[in-house]
């Protein structure tokens, strides 16, 4: 079997307030993503889901301890060089970030903005074939009038349009992996949908591995071959994507399951009562045991580990697919 394009083991991170204050941010993530596969991370604000993209591309504060393994192609990331690790990201790993307003240079034109993310990585290149480089981008990415479209500026383009040209940025460079962090925050549903199929086309015409980071589960389901939800900075639950859906072992996915909105609007959404714990300040046991529904003394005593609960991987001293009448009651 071939290695995973992405394989990360145990990974770890830790911050300190400034009161000399140590907090696990992240504790032991075990994630891979193959070639041509889609994973989706979801979860809460403040899960650990976007930090543990950014770990292993060294764009966390300073102050961040990272440890743990997280291997690109066999080669391992945590620890690398940062003359190395610029020559990585940008150029086999892609980032989209969650803001396409703030992410790029107002006074900047986009087609120059995104011809020197090529030219940092190609220095061989004229600026007139990057130009035309930034041209065929936007026309992968279906920006209408292209050769126009490169000489405008971030405020010239719709929130949808600058999503567009964020993704053409992400992809200057060929990359074999693209992290997508909140691709589809603040765009209108039918935006959001063009996106999303957007991505899923550009997976299969190039074949790149893509990581979907969002909190809501909907926005991965149609997309995703394989889904990993967070909270309180560890993976709760993981596994192909229909079962995650049809075969919920933990509470927390199945909250967040039911907060997604149905396409009749028949039935009342349902809510997770509290909010996520603070990493300064988590609770013994179970993360999430003070909001969850079937909870017992246990789970505010033991922190359950990952493990296989049927159709998926759980973190659940009782998963919803052996939970009894009783305990559920």
């Amino acid at each position: 079997m071939t290695a995973p394009l992405l394989e990360m083991t145990d990974l770890r991170i830790e911050f300190t307030d400034a009161d000399g204050n140590r907090a696990e941010a992240l504790r032991g993530v075990d994630l891979s993503v193959d070639s041509g596969e889609v994973l989706g991370i979801v979860g809460e604000s403040g899960s650990g889901k976007s930090i543990a993209m950014m770990a292993f591309l060294q764009l966390l504060p300073r102050g961040a301890r990272v440890t743990g393994s997280a291997k690109f192609r066999g080669e391992e990331l945590i620890g690398m060089s940062s003359a190395r690790i610029r020559k990585i990201r940008g150029k086999a790993i892609g980032c989209i970030f969650q803001d396409p307003l703030s992410a790029f240079n107002p006074v900047l034109r986009l087609g120059d903005q995104i011809a020197e993310a090529i030219l940092l990585h190609d220095r061989s290149m004229s600026r007139r074939t990057a130009l035309k480089e930034v041209e065929r981008l936007f026309e992968l990415v279906a920006i209408p009038q292209p050769a126009k479209r490169i000489r405008q500026y971030p405020h010239e383009f719709s929130g949808g349009m600058r999503q567009r040209a964020m993704i053409a940025m992400a992809l200057a460079n060929r990359p074999e992996l693209v992290i997508a962090d909140e691709p589809t925050t603040a765009l209108d549903v039918t935006v959001q949908a063009q996106i999303l199929d957007l991505l899923g086309d550009l997976r299969k015409e190039l074949g790149i591995g893509l990581v979907m980071i969002t909190h809501d589960l909907g926005v991965v389901a149609g997309i995703a071959d394989r889904i990993a939800v967070m909270y309180g900075g560890r993976i709760v639950e993981r596994g192909p994507t229909d079962p995650l859906f049809y075969n919920t072992a933990h509470p927390y996915t199945a909250g967040l399951i039911g907060a997604v909105p149905t396409l009749d609007g028949t039935g009342a959404l349902r809510q997770i009562e509290g909010t996520p714990p603070s990493i300064f300040n988590r609770p013994p046991g179970c993360s999430f045991a003070p909001r969850c529904t079937v909870a017992q003394p246990v789970c505010h005593q033991t922190d359950p580990a990952l493990r296989v609960t049927g159709a998926t991987d759980s973190a659940c001293h009782f998963p919803l697919t052996t939970v009894t009448p009783e305990v559920a009651e």
